[in-house]
């Protein structure tokens, strides 16, 4: 295995292993994940700003936290402040991550993403097992998305979880 791969797979551990032992739900746990591996550009407490949008916008079951917190990553690397242009990566990678979620899940919804179980709230193991997946993998996506545009390097030692 290549050592972006070998990284990647390290960034779906982390990041689904908060959710899986219930230390984060999915957009909290990307946005940990990622600001960490990015060296905290914004102090940890970024992930405050992930914690409304788990099941689908505050159990709304809409957006997927996931991609909320995806969404929230790509604005750490490619957003901008007041009086800034606009990085022409933001749309495009935002746009991306959106298009990227459909194709895997056929939706960027909770409700659809995860309709086996609907308004479960986690009820069943199947169904957390899947937003644990659907958190690792999109927080793989977006940092393979940061990789290739350089603002993410891969360590020189990948470390182990």
């Amino acid at each position: 295995m290549d050592k972006k791969q070998e990284y990647l797979d390290y960034i779906y551990e982390i990041a689904a292993g908060y959710f899986d032992r219930g230390e984060f739900f999915c957009s909290e746990a990307i946005v940990q994940t990622l600001n960490d591996e990015l060296g905290r550009p914004l102090p940890e407490e970024i992930v405050k700003v992930a914690s409304g949008f788990p099941i689908g916008l505050g159990k709304a079951q809409c957006l997927c936290g996931a991609v909320s917190g995806g969404e929230i990553v790509l604005g750490i690397a490619y957003g901008r402040t007041h009086g800034e242009e606009m990085n022409p990566k933001m749309f495009e990678r935002a746009k991306e991550l959106h298009d990227h979620t459909i194709d895997e899940y056929g939706a960027t919804c909770c409700r659809i993403i995860t309709r086996e179980w609907q308004g479960d709230d986690f009820k069943s193991e199947g169904r957390r097992q899947h937003c644990i997946s659907i958190t690792g993998k999109l927080a793989r996506f977006v940092a393979e998305q940061l990789i290739n545009d350089d603002i993410l390097k891969i360590p020189e030692k990948i470390p182990t979880i």
